[in-house]
């Protein structure tokens, strides 16, 4: 075999070249740190959009079908927009969408400051654990109704987790994947609490500002959960329609490095990995 030194120029650059090339590829994969419970990409990012409002259909679904990425609607069964629209909300679910748990009344506790817009009829404080737990029961059947599907998440209306200091969802635990919850947090998958799972409320920040929680994520191979509710209007939690337009831009510009699902999905990725993880001596 010649020394290196004695191979003809171009062999030597052509394997100088091969050798740079490896070096590289073996440099980005160990940067890209894939993770099976994000579906072997960098980070995974859920969108949520809560309160069955009719901007949801109108403006939130066509926008997220014209780039080809899913979210989860967090449906309150009460609502008039899901009673006039079910027909639209089916649809959505047959394109992947996943049709979320809010519960049939959106009770939340008016004991706690700040809560003047609670109702007599739907204070959690005043509620029974039962109660909540047969209404969220309640939805799941007609949710079921609407998609044919049982496996779905819950979320927590006003992010509320308790009666009386009682847990209720833990009596809900059999009825769902997961529930998501309102403080903010980016996440291993062994750091999650599928119990309560955190997300950004979005309340008026820029498109920078949601990119860049994006680029976080990746930074730190974590779970990013969005939570909106108006986009582009129509209530009184709301983000501009261009900041969310940024934002679904640049999630599919990148989509190979990041995955984009429902909630159910991605909790139960992160609870296989949780239970495989326990199983490891």
């Amino acid at each position: 075999m010649q020394p290196a030194s004695k191979l003809p120029m171009a062999v030597r650059l052509s394997s100088a070249t091969t050798a740079l090339l490896l070096i590289v590829g073996i440099h980005s994969a160990t940067n890209a740190q894939t993770n099976p419970a994000w579906n072997n990409k960098q980070c995974a990012v859920v969108l949520t959009y809560d309160d069955a409002i009719d901007g949801d259909l109108d403006i939130v679904v066509p926008a997220l079908d014209s780039v080809k990425l899913r979210g989860t609607f967090y449906l309150i069964g009460s609502s008039p927009v899901v009673a006039k629209r079910l027909p639209e909300w089916r649809r959505a679910a047959q394109r992947g969408h996943e049709l979320g748990n809010h519960a049939l009344m959106h009770p939340c506790d008016g004991s706690l400051p700040g809560r003047s817009f609670v109702t007599p009829d739907n204070d959690l404080s005043k509620y029974t654990v039962n109660r909540a737990v047969q209404e969220a029961r309640v939805n799941n059947v007609l949710l079921n109704a609407i998609d044919g599907k049982t496996a779905r998440t819950f979320a927590y209306p006003c992010g509320d987790l308790t009666i009386g200091g009682v847990k209720f969802y833990d009596q809900l635990r059999p009825d769902f994947v997961a529930a998501r919850g309102v403080q903010a947090g980016l996440q291993t998958p062994a750091q999650i609490d599928l119990t309560n799972i955190e997300s950004y409320m979005i309340n008026g920040q820029s498109g920078d500002y949601l990119v860049d929680l994006v680029k976080q994520a990746q930074a730190s191979h974590t779970l990013l959960v969005f939570l909106f509710h108006g986009v582009g209007g129509g209530h009184g939690l709301n983000v501009d329609l261009k900041a969310h337009r940024q934002l679904l831009r640049y999630l599919k510009a990148h989509e190979k490095e990041i995955w984009v699902a429902p909630m159910v999905e991605v909790a139960e990725k992160v609870k296989a990995a949780q239970a495989s993880a326990t199983r490891k001596p």
